[in-house]
């Protein structure tokens, strides 16, 4: 790592809340990297467990920056980016375990790329089974469904570089330009879909997101989650504010049928209905908000909403609903 006077190239920056149990794994991972050339960030959420203990008995180079309660991944990846001095920043969850040539190969790849490539995502392999990915970057449907690309299927299949819709902030390469010309990742969100709201503000300004497979990490999905019924409430409301502050109003009554029956799907799938109505009247209050950024961003676009409808496929493959919600009771029949 570079001496501390020094500016690293790139900055890597881990968002903890209460990760003590995979913190070891993270930080092992990132001290076996071959590229030397960057910092550590943590940016801890006002944990309760011993993780700040830990980072500065395992991880003496690492710079911790505490918050004084749960700010949400939105703020504290903000608060790493204002305290990070690399040109490039990396986002790892703490539930990942990097392996040796990962960041080598993500800055190589961002390298190797034109500037409208403003992000470079990981293969993120299953940490139970690693003959399994468990995201290889994200698609968005017009049904709302943020779908994570490569779901338990075999990496073989994604052995080349190739474009994405939206780069996992749960180990991504970004630009440092393209953060700060975008304001970093949008705090209204909090957590859950801050990721894939950047990078769809991101391609409506032109740039684009690509898949790096020789980039690996193991992830454990959710290892520091919320519970069931708050992550049902933000997934809700996040969604209905990604589609109402960033999709135009023409696409958007073109998708109708389309998205009210995404909203329909997801609330009577996920099995939490008061969740789901919280979230909605949590939308609700962010409507002004939402329609303020839309018209701003669209004053600068680069694409067009032809341009954009293209890039979002009709058909996610949502199981029937009545499947799902076989699912949800345990496989019970509604």
């Amino acid at each position: 790592m570079p001496m501390p006077d020094s500016t690293p190239r790139v900055s890597v920056i881990i968002p903890n809340w209460n990760g003590a149990r995979w913190l070891p794994g993270c930080l092992s991972g990132l001290a076996r990297q071959t590229f030397r050339d960057f910092e550590i960030v943590i940016v801890d959420n006002g944990s309760t467990d011993d993780s700040i203990n830990l980072i500065r008995k395992t991880c003496a180079t690492a710079r911790v920056v505490p918050l004084p309660s749960n700010c949400g991944f939105a703020v504290a990846c903000n608060r790493g980016l204002a305290e990070s001095r690399g040109a490039h920043i990396v986002l790892l969850n703490n539930d990942t375990v990097p392996q040796p040539e990962w960041l080598a190969n993500l800055v190589r790849a961002i390298d190797r790329n034109p500037p409208e490539v403003c992000a470079v995502t990981s293969l993120m392999l299953d940490m139970e089974n690693p003959e399994l990915i468990e995201n290889a970057g994200v698609a968005l449907h017009w049904d709302g469904l943020d779908q994570k690309i490569g779901f338990r299927r075999s990496p073989t299949e994604f052995d080349q570089p190739r474009d994405v819709f939206a780069a996992s902030a749960g180990a991504a390469i970004y630009r440092r330009g393209f953060l700060e010309e975008l304001g970093g990742f949008d705090e209204k969100f909090v957590m859950y879909l801050e990721d894939v709201d950047l990078c769809l503000r991101g391609r409506i300004l032109g740039y684009r997101c690509v898949l790096e497979p020789s980039a690996i990490v193991l992830h454990h999905g959710h290892g520091s989650g919320l519970p069931t019924a708050r992550y049902v409430r933000l997934i809700t409301r996040n969604r209905l504010l990604m589609l109402l502050k960033n999709i135009p109003l023409a696409l958007r009554w073109r998708h109708a049928g389309k998205l009210l029956y995404g909203q329909w799907y997801f609330c009577l799938a996920q099995g939490r209905p008061l969740a789901s109505l919280l979230g909605c009247l949590g939308f609700l209050a962010l409507i002004p908000y939402a329609i303020g950024e839309r018209r701003k961003l669209w004053r600068n676009a680069k694409i067009s909403a032809e341009d954009l409808d293209r890039m979002l496929p009709s058909d996610s493959g949502l199981p029937p609903l009545r499947a799902a919600i076989r699912k949800r009771l345990g496989g019970k029949t509604p």
